[in-house]
């Protein structure tokens, strides 16, 4: 089964599509929880499968994901009996709810809906392609815009103004346990000489201060490749362990899947598809080392070399799934 997500206004493409319907299995008149709504594409699959009866939430700390998904599902679903100012899209006795919080108080949103128990949630920890073509935000590299990296602005402290407070040895250990990146130490020493100058304001500034402090030549291998042959920029690591501390990531990864059995009834299922080796070691370690969890993939399910070639940013997605075994 193919689904076409290149509609309306986003660019995003959602990664393993096929692998999570056929785990979800969603049932017509069901409730799924799409943790990280995004452009919307996983929420747009599942609902075409439980459509008229059933219904999905999808939940975003970002308030630009869920007013640019809202209007694009809105425009591929919606009947001519649908309200256009109401946050229950589609169906009269189906429906897509959207919520604007983070995906830590999705069992409070449920509450707020009326739903105590649902089939599925979904996690996708990944970060979103129109998020990074939002120069204002500052997720890509070459953006002139203000580094933030923070999903939802209105809330917590920018990357901007953490690299120009915290100490050397601070910044070290964020990029080294976030970011794996083996550089930390020179790469936080020459943040803090240049700071000295000039406050560090935007990402691309960051950047350029990461790649002059990656060697050029690493023997027998180019840096800027991975074991899957994918051009990877010298600055991934450290803004991938920016990003994680400025959102609290893997805090909040533990409290939603400390609450899932919580939310989930008997036989439901949990999908987390994460691209750092520190949320792939929560999430299997979770599933393990709780009694209530029966795993469905005892290894990882990663991208096919096919979406690879049509998303290269799938290319450190790993995809875990459990079931509850009781509530």
């Amino acid at each position: 089964m193919n689904f076409d997500f290149f509609s309306n206004n986003t660019i995003h493409i959602p990664i393993m599509v096929d692998e999570i319907i056929n785990l979800l299995n969603p049932v017509t008149g069901g409730i799924y929880v799409d943790c990280t709504l995004g452009g919307g594409g996983h929420t747009e699959a599942i609902y075409k499968k439980i459509q008229t009866k059933g219904t999905i939430i999808g939940i975003d700390s970002d308030h630009n994901a869920i007013n640019h998904t809202e209007s694009r599902l809105k425009k591929i679903f919606c009947n001519n009996n649908s309200n256009p100012n109401s946050n229950s899209l589609i169906h009269p006795e189906g429906s897509i709810r959207l919520v604007h919080a983070n995906y830590t108080y999705t069992q409070d949103a449920l509450k707020m809906l009326g739903i105590e128990k649902v089939n599925g949630i979904l996690l996708d920890l990944g970060l979103s392609s129109d998020q990074l073509i939002d120069n204002e935000r500052g997720f890509s590299f070459n953006s002139n815009g203000q580094l933030d990296l923070r999903f939802d602005t209105t809330e917590g402290e920018p990357a901007h103004v953490l690299i120009n407070r915290l100490k050397e040895e601070d910044l070290a250990l964020i990029f080294f346990q976030y970011g794996d990146e083996k550089y930390a130490r020179r790469i936080a020493r020459e943040i803090v000489t240049k700071r000295k100058i000039k406050k560090i304001e935007t990402s691309n500034e960051l950047a350029e201060i990461v790649r002059n402090c990656v060697p050029k030549k690493i023997p027998n291998q180019s840096r800027f490749y991975n074991s899957r042959s994918i051009i990877i920029d010298p600055a991934t690591k450290t803004f991938q362990a920016l990003r994680i501390a400025v959102n609290k990531e893997l805090e909040s990864l533990k409290t939603i899947l400390n609450t899932a059995p919580k939310i989930l009834k008997k036989d439901g299922k949990i999908i987390v598809i994460s691209f750092h080796a520190l949320e792939d070691r929560i999430v299997k370690n979770t599933f393990k080392n709780n009694l209530l969890w029966k795993i469905i993939t005892k290894k990882p399910i990663i991208s096919s070399q096919n979406e690879l070639k049509q998303n290269p940013r799938s290319r450190s997605a790993k995809l875990r799934c459990a079931a509850l075994i009781s509530e």
